[in-house]
């Protein structure tokens, strides 16, 4: 076979590989040598050939020994002379190359309006001066006309309106979507601000979040659509300042790589740590790829740089692609609680759900709360940017989410991955908006002392009083 096109094809394998095992942290090959019929096909290779062969780097071209076997098997050993010098050829094509590769986007130091989407506007510079407080947008007494904004709450743009309006919940819009499958959430707040339910009265507490908390809409924070590393940062010092003046944060992305920054301020404000509840369908803890920061390993950063112990880790709706042996073995290693669909499929939802909440409450710490709407089954919200059949339904996830909030000290909530341009119907954006309202029921319930007993529900909602 010509030299190029082998390469060239081998390239090709080598990707295909990557996407079936992702993980850069091969074991040592246990290559069997001993075999006479394999022996023979080896027995051309010179030293740093059988170094090679015999170690775990032809792992990243093969999904596993067996096929690397089979391929080895399938040639003389004057072909595999050839070949395995190909191999090495082509690993070392897969690293960065100095001089070659781009190792970051290029950016224009000089130009003088460089942090212009990250600098707050100065009280100085405001039109027309006002006190510090919430600003109702809409026109009417009832809420309606005006501007949209989460929940039909009025804005508040500084920490000093949180402060002034003694603010409980800031619901902030985080449009980052250089990370997701389809690239659809920077959309994601935009949709779910003209959608009702997020603050609506519960039905199932009867609880009206509007009553017990203050909520405001907290606008956006920038996110650079172009290098999402610009504004890990500022997202971060935007959400340490909502935490900082007592105000809960509740934020709309944005794909999952929002949850780097999201994490890493609230573990630097709650110092006794926090206990983490991620609901999706991918376990976002592959080594770091390519990319600094991605979605699919945001969680492996978060464990390795101590943002969060992998102990005060809980994962509930894992069946995507990505989580081979040695990933689950893992988070087994890192101390991650993780909850299968396969789990929920076999012991059934009500005990994975209580076992969630024993685990949410056990450590007695606040809980932030990071939901991927990919967590869902698709016939219940197609608008996910990863989407994966065989999810939970909006009847298992609506309680859920209710009593988490309600029974434990809720130190954030963030949904995430929305990607609007997915689903030509309102059903993605409405139930995303009820898991929200699930949320604030339960933060209203705990406000109220309701909570005193377990998964309260109203009884005017389980009885119709007729018996």
């Amino acid at each position: 076979m010509n030299v190029t096109k082998l390469i060239s094809a081998m390239v090709c394998t080598a990707l295909l590989s990557a996407c079936a095992s992702t993980s850069p942290r091969p074991q040592a090959s246990t290559l069997v040598a001993n075999s006479g019929d394999l022996r023979s096909r080896l027995a051309l290779l010179d030293e740093s050939q059988s170094a090679y062969i015999f170690s775990a780097e032809p792992l990243r071209l093969f999904a596993s020994e067996a096929k690397l076997t089979d391929e080895l098997m399938m040639r003389t050993a004057e072909q595999n002379q050839t070949f395995v010098a190909d191999m090495m050829k082509t690993t070392s094509m897969l690293a960065w190359r100095p001089g070659i590769d781009m190792g970051e986007i290029l950016l224009n130091r000089e130009n003088q309006g460089f942090n212009s989407g990250t600098t707050v506007r100065p009280t100085a510079l405001w039109t027309r001066r006002r006190d510090f407080g919430p600003i109702h947008l809409s026109r009417y007494i009832g809420g309606g006309g005006g501007i949209p904004t989460f929940a039909g709450a009025p804005v508040a743009v500084f920490p000093e309106d949180l402060i002034a309006g003694k603010v409980d919940i800031a619901i902030a819009g985080v449009p980052q979507s250089l990370s997701s499958g389809s690239r659809d959430a920077d959309n994601g707040p935009k949709a779910m601000r003209l959608m009702h339910g997020i603050a609506d009265r519960n039905l199932f507490t009867l609880q009206d979040p509007h009553a017990y908390l203050n909520i405001v809409d907290y606008g956006n924070f920038t996110a650079d659509r172009m290098l999402k590393d610009r504004t890990i940062a500022h997202i971060s010092e935007m959400v340490g300042q909502i935490v900082e003046v007592g105000t809960t944060p509740f934020l709309v992305g944005g794909d999952f790589s929002v949850t780097y920054s999201s994490i890493k301020a609230i573990s630097e404000q709650y110092n006794r740590g926090v206990t983490v509840v991620h609901l999706g369908a991918h376990f976002n803890a592959e080594p770091t790829g390519a990319h600094q920061v991605s979605d699919r390993d945001v969680i492996y950063k978060l464990i390795t740089e101590n943002s969060i112990s992998g102990g005060n880790l809980i994962q509930l709706g894992l069946r995507g692609p990505h989580a081979g042996t040695e990933e689950l073995q893992w988070l087994r290693e890192q101390g991650v609680m993780y909850h299968t669909m396969a789990e929920v499929e076999r012991r059934g939802w009500d005990s994975v759900m209580v076992r969630v909440l024993q685990e949410a409450s056990s450590a007695a710490l606040p809980v932030y709360i990071s939901f991927d709407v990919s967590v869902l089954d698709t016939s219940q919200l197609p608008a996910a940017g990863r989407a994966v059949p065989g999810g939970l339904m909006m009847r298992e996830v609506l309680p859920l989410i209710r009593r988490l909030c309600a029974e434990n000290q809720v130190a954030g909530f963030e949904i995430l991955d929305l990607a609007p341009m997915l689903d030509v119907s309102y059903t993605s954006a409405l139930n995303a908006n009820y898991v929200m309202n699930a949320c604030l029921a339960g933060v209203a319930l705990n406000k109220s002392g309701l909570t005193m007993e377990a998964d309260y529900l109203s009884p005017l909602t389980l009885d119709d009083g007729t018996d």
